[in-house]
């Protein structure tokens, strides 16, 4: 889907969430607390919400937060967790642009 692919490619960090999912929240709230600035997507509240959900599904991921860095998918929130505790997140976001440290 295009529309999707615009979407991932605005920002080196997107989150794909529905506004009632507390993963998502903290997903957010995980990233914003190392100083990234997300493009944040609620597909509940989106004209094209229910499509992008669908899109999404096809990349594997049926379920809320979906994650890109440097437009690539990272996964949802345990992939995003493996990766942080692997302590290969903090380089990927760096190399991507999100964290300049």
């Amino acid at each position: 889907m295009e529309g999707l692919r615009t979407m991932v490619s605005a920002r080196p960090l997107v989150i794909f969430r529905k506004s009632s999912c507390f993963m998502s929240h903290t997903m957010i709230t995980f990233f914003t607390n190392f100083g990234a600035d997300p493009a944040i997507h609620e597909l509940d509240q989106i004209p094209r919400g229910p499509e992008i959900e669908q899109a999404l599904s096809r990349y594997g991921h049926n379920m809320v937060p979906v994650v890109f860095i440097g437009h690539e998918l990272a996964g949802g929130a345990n992939e995003i967790t493996s990766l942080h505790l692997e302590g290969s997140l903090v380089p990927w976001l760096i190399r991507a642009g999100v964290l300049h440290l």
